[in-house]
């Protein structure tokens, strides 16, 4: 079973060393997102159509809001990753050019071969992930700055993006105002009917420039904005996981649960233990 050696999350995003002999189901995140391979047997994972391997030598990056999931081998041994997921808010605060970060195009391609000083800043990284004592945020946000800055100087368009003032995708108002729509009802079920009406197109037309602005089908936006909010809510102690589920459109802890292993790779429960928030 999939498990999680520890998670750190903050204004950064999240980082993860998880230990993954399970398959996720297709899937995307807000944040760009970077895979390195930890330990392990090698591994691969699809990115939109590509097949991008994990190796000691290649890392898989994926864009925000880009569809891809793993398959793990059948009777395949464990592959530990170490995955980033970082917010382009919070680059940006640091170098203002990194917003073009959260860029649907901001890296050129999803498997990449790695530049000297990423193997050093990956393995630095496990190293605090696999020690007790993880207090020291400043050291965190610098090495995971650094290593991020390493990736984007080698595989990133950001200089072409920023010339362009290629920010996004292709806005469509109308997709915005569909979107606008969904964000609060994320405890609903999916009302295509209802969100098609909020932005003025039909059912079939909004479902195409859905998936041509976003690159993702509305289901799929609404489990990554259920899983984003789950991210956060977990972390409040006090609410049980019912609960969460609840606010997220859930009406049984296990259909809650069993969700949010397919997207994690990991349980609620564990994900609440060995996730430590930097504030």
């Amino acid at each position: 079973m999939s498990r999680a050696s520890k998670i750190l999350q903050g204004e950064f995003g999240r980082v993860a060393l998880l230990h993954m002999d399970r398959s996720l189901v297709p899937h995307a995140h807000r944040a760009c997102h970077v895979l390195f391979k930890a330990g392990g047997s090698d591994s691969a994972f699809k990115v939109k159509d590509q097949i991008c391997r994990l190796t000691n030598e290649t890392a898989v990056v994926v864009n925000a809001w880009e569809q891809h999931s793993y398959t793990h081998p059948v009777d395949g041994d464990a592959t530990q990753i170490l995955a980033l997921y970082i917010e382009p808010t919070w680059l940006a605060s640091i170098d203002r050019q990194l917003i073009v970060s959260g860029s649907a195009e901001f890296f050129r391609q999803p498997n990449v071969r790695l530049v000297p000083g990423v193997a050093d800043k990956v393995a630095e990284l496990v190293f605090i992930l696999n020690s007790p004592a993880t207090d020291d945020q400043y050291a965190i946000e610098c090495l995971v700055f650094d290593l991020m800055v390493l990736v984007f100087d080698a595989f990133s368009n950001r200089t072409t993006l920023l010339s362009n003032h290629r920010l996004a995708r292709e806005t469509d108002f109308r997709v915005q105002r569909a979107i606008n729509w969904l964000r609060p009802r994320i405890h609903q079920p999916l009302d295509l009917a209802s969100m098609a009406k909020a932005s003025g197109l039909s059912r079939s037309h909004l479902f195409a420039r859905f998936r041509h602005t976003t690159g993702l089908t509305p289901s799929m936006f609404l489990n990554t904005l259920r899983m984003e909010a789950a991210h956060t809510l977990l972390m409040d102690n006090r609410q049980l996981l019912i609960e969460v589920g609840q606010q997220l459109g859930f009406t049984a802890q296990g259909n809650f649960s069993r969700f949010f292993r397919e997207h994690q790779g990991v349980s609620p429960t564990e994900y609440r233990q060995v996730t430590q928030r930097l504030m």
